[in-house]
């Protein structure tokens, strides 16, 4: 038989054309027993392909081919762990020395780290030994030598590798290896150097091709392969093309023999926690517990609560997770020492060891949630512990503080494997097909709103939106974009998640530097390690979390007053009556035109209320078609239903609707007698990763539990549908308590200290539904001022002004586009170190870094004001034209009157343009606001007046655009939410209506939309049937579309 021991997959970045799936699937198919993998400079696929090549029977060998200091590739293949520690290492230590992205590993790196490894001389077109061959021609001095080094390196590791590719040196280039394994007693050792499961599919690997080295398809030339024999070849195929070879096929069933090493067993061990002298981990856990446990709950401990506390920590200590929870509480002790707002979410929040610990906040004992769903027994795995923290510095502090804890090469970030979604594949298959890049934009635009599920629906949607000719290239073009979608391009960086070693993590993957400085990445991503039993902690960044903090800090700078978040009143009539009327702009989880909508139907009147709130517009309940029942039953219109008496005390607080993934878990422990790991199987069993090969042993498992317990079978059926109807996208109650904490925080916030919270959020942005633009006019309309861009007043972030009882937010000069940071910032400073700035010279010479873009950008924004005077902005854009342009000899002596100007000055229109295309936004008039006149006399509503009229009268609405969304769960209907200078109004439009009206809904910023008002009141909506672009300003910010 014969072992194919050199493939590369796509996961060597815009080289190998097939997935390792896709190649373990066709290795199994062609009866190849075993295979190995050998990406180039990294093993970021060898995961997925160790756990898909093990299920279908091909042992799954892990190597890499890596990169040499002359731009050639040399295969290794681990023998043993030590063997795949040591090309760990030396990849890492590659990564370490070139520029990002490169890699270069040289002949004294391979004496150092070769002990374990296998060495291949490497392909027939661009091997190490390979092309030296090829480019020395007759003088084999260069070739001797490299093989002799090679030779003396790995010993008899190093083996000659033939390969038949039918091309023209490929014959010359074996002679010459068979020549030195003759002289020199090297074995050889035939592969096939496979890139592509089949010839078909070789037109992926020509695209890459052309995209790594930026050339279209015509000019591409010789750096495509010259036929499609890089296909995996069957045993029979390779002994036919080796015949005269049979020893070389043969060799490789003997070193796939020979390999001791899966990544079942890659050495990864979780550090210890140093605790103090004279103590263990298990004692000193239970010490900071009790200690966190008296602090929580006072001295009156309920006995519930120590049961359950004493009952966590058992456990903790039989599964020898003592470490991981002292490494997380460690964390939040840090955030807890330098101020830093940290809090625990997931399921974590089911433990009430992690609230003693101050990881969560919320009290598991008291809110009834189940310890299960966090950890037991059953499951071979690590718990799951998120951290929310402040997005910005804070976060990285806390990175920071990891990585020197642990050392640079015992932390790091995990990868997040950026793959080709519509929009990329469209601009990158776009350039190599030539596509003009009109034509991609237009496309890619498009891609935004549609996501064609196959080639024939992209193709229709090419013919109504693109002039694109439809020739033989173009058809190729519209396939390969479908193609090469979720293909991985490169590796990114996980936006949270760390994990930690004890020892030197670069022995068990490979890490490589990150783009952001200071930071280093391993070679998977999250999925990855878990497969592999690496713990990571999620250090998730929260843009909610650091507006929170700005809130409380400017809230403390701007009065005497000092805000706890954990003694705020949970009960507060005026957070819930805000609620209740949907005016919900800029809070935490309720902004959405979903939330907005549902929020007076279900009117939350209590902190619980709120976590329901969190849960309730989400996948799940909206496909399991529980949302209805839900507000159906919390109106009273239909009576609550528990399907079984037995499930009352666990479904009562939801109206007996199953909405969370707890409630999925006590009813299999109710109602089928599952203990609390059995029903975390079942839960996971529904997961994303479908189809479980347990689910069906566990779904009858259930059924029979149910049946022994006398239920009868109308009522099972009723059971089992309610939970494989939410199982797969069921939130924990325990991720949703968390939420609903910052929910209310903010909600709270937004009610008392508008101000203070306006400029929290506008200081973090990104975040959330809504942009700067439309967060100001909604302050605005509850009486907030604000203040303009001025260089004598702004700080670089916004900032507040005047008195308590009468706050002005000022916009920062963070908000002018194209202004750099620093610039901004030393402006600022300048500013207050000497003064006002008297003129555009005394700017000039007193802020010298600024550059010719940032004045003409400033004096656009209205920004640049000296004394009492506040420029025009076309005559601050002359003046400050007139200081940065160096003036001619031919017009030197030229006078100009003072104040000549012969520019027109800037209407109101124009000024509101000027706005949004500098800044994004506006504290003057809403632009609607400019037009509701003549509106008005053309029967146009404004958002407030769909609230007064009837349901079922035919209206016309006119406004900015400023969300769409087309939700996966819709079934095609889009959302779209326009803004007038009264507020919010929202409309339905049905797929047919969207297909009719694609070019406009799309492409507009105003919009004019004709249809049925469908509800009224302040959850108004409007069924669209007619859509016209409104064109008297082109910009309004920028609307947040959403999928």
């Amino acid at each position: 038989m014969y072992c194919e021991l050199h493939t590369n997959s796509a996961f060597s970045f815009l080289h190998g054309g097939s997935l390792p799936e896709d190649l373990a699937a066709a290795a199994a198919a062609r009866e190849i027993k075993a295979m190995a993998q050998l990406d180039r400079d990294n093993v970021s696929g060898a995961v997925r392909f160790h756990l898909e090549a093990k299920k279908l029977g091909v042992k799954p060998i892990i190597g890499a081919e890596v990169t040499m200091y002359d731009g050639t590739f040399l295969p290794l293949i681990p023998l043993n762990l030590t063997g795949y520690q040591n090309l760990c290492r030396l990849i890492t230590v590659a990564k370490n020395r070139a520029p990002k992205g490169e890699h270069m590993v040289r002949l004294d790196d391979l004496e150092r780290y070769n002990e374990g490894l296998i060495c291949f001389s490497g392909s027939t077109d661009d091997g190490f030994i390979a092309t030296n061959i090829r480019c020395s021609g007759r003088d084999t001095f260069l070739q001797t030598q490299l093989v002799e080094r090679l030779s003396e390196i790995f010993k008899d590791r190093f083996y000659l590798e033939l390969q038949r590719h039918l091309r023209r040196d490929e014959e010359h280039i074996n002679r010459v290896l068979m020549d030195f394994s003759f002289a020199r007693n090297i074995p050889l050792v035939a592969t096939n150097g496979v890139t592509y499961t089949d010839p078909y599919t070789r037109e992926i690997a020509d695209l890459f091709t052309c995209i790594r080295n930026g050339v279209n398809i015509s000019n591409a030339g010789r750096l495509l392969s010259i036929n499609a024999e890089r296909y995996l070849k069957t045993p029979t195929q390779m002994r036919h093309l080796f015949r005269d070879f049979p020893k070389a096929l043969e060799i490789t069933n003997d070193i796939a023999g020979a390999i001791d090493f899966s990544m079942d067993h890659i050495g990864y061990t979780f550090p210890d926690y140093e605790v103090p002298e004279g103590e263990t981990m298990p004692g000193f856990l239970r010490r900071i517990t009790r200690k966190g446990m008296y602090e929580r709950y006072g001295r009156s401990l309920p006995r519930k609560v120590a049961d359950q506390i004493k009952k966590e920590l058992d456990m903790i200590e039989k599964l020898e997770l003592c470490g991981y929870f002292l490494v997380v509480w460690d964390i939040v002790d840090f955030c807890r020492r330098h101020d830093i707002m940290a809090q625990g979410r997931g399921s974590a929040a089911n433990s009430a060891v992690c609230f003693c610990l101050g990881i969560t906040a919320v009290d598991p004992a008291t809110s009834d949630l189940l310890f299960e769903r966090f950890l037991s027994e059953e499951r071979n795995e690590c718990p799951d512990i998120d951290l929310d923290l402040p997005s910005g510095d804070d976060r990285e502090l806390v990175i920071q503080y990891l990585y020197q804890k642990y050392g640079e090469r015992g932390a790091a970030m995990t990868a997040n494997v950026i793959t080709y979604r519509q929009r990329s594949a469209i601009r990158e298959v776009g350039k190599v097909f030539q596509v003009p890049e009109a034509e991609t934009g237009k496309l890619s635009k498009l891609a935004s709103h549609f996501r064609a599920k196959h080639d024939g629906e992209f193709l229709e949607r090419v013919k109504e939106n693109s002039e694109m000719e439809l020739d033989r290239r173009a058809l190729k073009f519209i396939e390969l974009v479908g193609r090469i979608q979720s293909y991985p391009r490169h590796l990114g960086q996980h936006s949270g998640g760390m994990i930690v070693f004890k020892g030197l993590l670069d022995h068990v993957v490979p890490l490589e530097p990150a783009s952001m400085e200071g930071r280093v990445i391993v070679q998977w991503d999250k999925e990855d390690c878990a497969d592999v039993g690496i713990i990571k902690v999620d250090l998730l960044g929260l843009g909610m979390l650091a507006a929170i903090r700005d809130t409380i800090n400017l809230v403390e700078k701007h009065s005497d007053e000092t805000i706890d978040l954990a003694k705020i009143p949970k009960d507060d009539p005026v957070v819930y009556k805000t609620l209740q009327k949907a005016d919900t702009v800029g809070m935490f989880q309720v902004e959405s035109r979903a939330q907005m909508s549902s929020l007076p139907k279900t009117m939350p009147e209590k902190f619980y209320d709120l976590v329901v709130q969190v849960a309730i517009i989400r996948p799940g309940p909206i496909v399991g078609q529980m949302y209805g029942p839900y507000v159906r039953r919390r109106r009273g219109e239909e009576e609550v239903d528990y399907m079984d008496p037995r499930l009352k005390p666990i479904l009562k607080k939801t109206l007996g609707v199953p909405l969370f993934q707890e409630q999925l878990l006590q009813i299999a422990m109710t109602a089928a007698d599952f203990s609390g790991g059995e029903a975390e199987q079942l839960r996971r069993a529904f997961g994303f990763k479908r189809p479980d090969k347990k689910l069906p042993q566990i779904i009858e498992r259930l059924m029979s539990g149910m049946k022994k317990k006398g239920i009868n079978k109308a009522t099972r059926d009723k059971i089992a549908k309610a939970v494989d109807s939410f199982a797969i996208y069921g939130f924990p109650e325990s991720h949703s308590a968390s939420f609903a904490l910052i929910t209310y925080a903010s909600a709270f916030l937004k009610c008392h200290y508008l101000a203070a919270f306006t400029a929290g959020l506008l200081n973090n942005q990104p975040m959330g539904f809504y942009s700067p633009a439309t967060l100001i006019k909604d302050a605005e309309r509850h009486g907030q001022r604000f203040a303009p861009i001025d260089i004598q007043k702004s700080e670089y972030l916004c900032s507040l002004e005047g008195e308590k009882d009468d706050l002005v937010l000022r916009i920062g000069l963070m908000y002018v586009k194209g202004l750099r940071k620093e610039v901004g910032l030393r402006i600022a400073e300048e500013r207050k170190r000497n003064g006002p700035f008297a003129h555009i010279q005394d700017l000039l010479r007193r802020v010298p870094q600024i550059n010719k873009r940032e004045i003409r950008r400033l004096s656009l924004s209205g920004a640049l004001r000296f004394g009492k005077e506040k420029l025009d902005r076309r005559e601050a854009l002359w003046i400050s034209e007139k200081e940065i342009q160096p003036v001619g000899p031919l017009l030197k002596k030229v006078t100009e009157k003072p104040g000549q100007m012969p520019l027109p000055l800037m209407g109101e229109i124009e000024e509101l343009h000027s706005d949004f295309a500098v800044t994004g936004l506006t504290v003057s008039e809403h632009p609607m606001a400019l037009i509701r006149d003549v509106l008005k006399r053309k029967g146009i509503s404004s958002s407030e007046d769909l609230k007064t009229t009837k349901k079922g009268t035919p209206v016309s609405v006119a406004g900015a655009v400023i969300c769409r969304q087309r939700p996966g769960t819709a079934s095609g209907v889009l959302f779209i939410s326009l803004e007038d200078e009264q507020g919010i109004s929202n409309f339905i439009v049905m797929p047919d209506m969207f297909d009719r009206f694609r070019k406009t809904i799309i492409e507009s910023s105003y919009m004019l939309i004709k249809g049925v008002l469908e509800n009224n009141g302040v959850s108004a909506m409007v069924k669209g049937m007619y859509f016209e672009k409104m064109s008297f300003i082109e910009v309004y910010g920028e609307s947040h579309d959403f999928h």
